[in-house]
């Protein structure tokens, strides 16, 4: 839960610096991109013979780059990470895919993200180490806050999910990153 509060300290952080002085910026999308950040997840769990499983919070973070194909849809691949260790064992869920982000307001930094791609889920101990690969999706919303010409700190919200042989896994993450337009 720690995480939590600092990611979210974080968040509240960022938009309080967003003067307006930086949200007199313009809101210009051209050409290649690249981002990144981290933050917290959420992970749930479900599959034959788990029983019910509560969700589980950990470290979580993304990357991702492309393309503007026009101001207002930039096309791009993200991924998308969580883990946590505990009691010895170490859990991950990462997620790969294309995907595209549409930008209601071409002017503004409010945006939605889907994309469909790659999954995995692994668990490693110091005895076993097993994993499980499958179809992902994503989804999110965002908003770039213009800090310099080509540079903004994004929050985000994100849902990424894979499906495996005889389950499922999910993350709700909620993170701060820096895109470079």
């Amino acid at each position: 839960m720690g995480t939590l509060r600092v990611t979210g300290f974080c968040a509240l952080l960022t938009m309080a610096l967003a003067t307006s002085a930086f949200g007199q910026q313009a809101q210009a999308r051209d050409g290649f991109w690249i981002g990144g950040g981290m933050g917290y997840g959420s992970l749930g769990l479900s599959c034959d013979g788990c029983g019910d499983v509560d969700r589980t919070g950990g470290l979580s973070g993304f990357a991702k780059l492309g393309g503007t194909l026009r101001q207002n849809i930039l096309l791009g691949v993200e991924m998308n990470g969580w883990t946590k260790s505990e009691g010895g064992a170490t859990v991950t869920m990462g997620n790969m895919s294309g995907a595209a982000y549409w930008y209601p307001m071409a002017t503004q930094g409010l945006f939605l993200k889907a994309g469909a791609g790659y999954s995995i889920l692994a668990v490693e101990d110091d005895v076993v180490s097993d994993n499980d690969t499958g179809f992902g999706f994503l989804g999110g919303v965002g908003y770039d806050i213009r800090v310099g010409r080509n540079l903004s700190i994004t929050p985000v919200a994100n849902w990424f999910r894979g499906g495996f042989d005889g389950g499922s896994a999910n993350v709700l993450q909620f993170g701060v990153g820096v895109t470079s337009h």
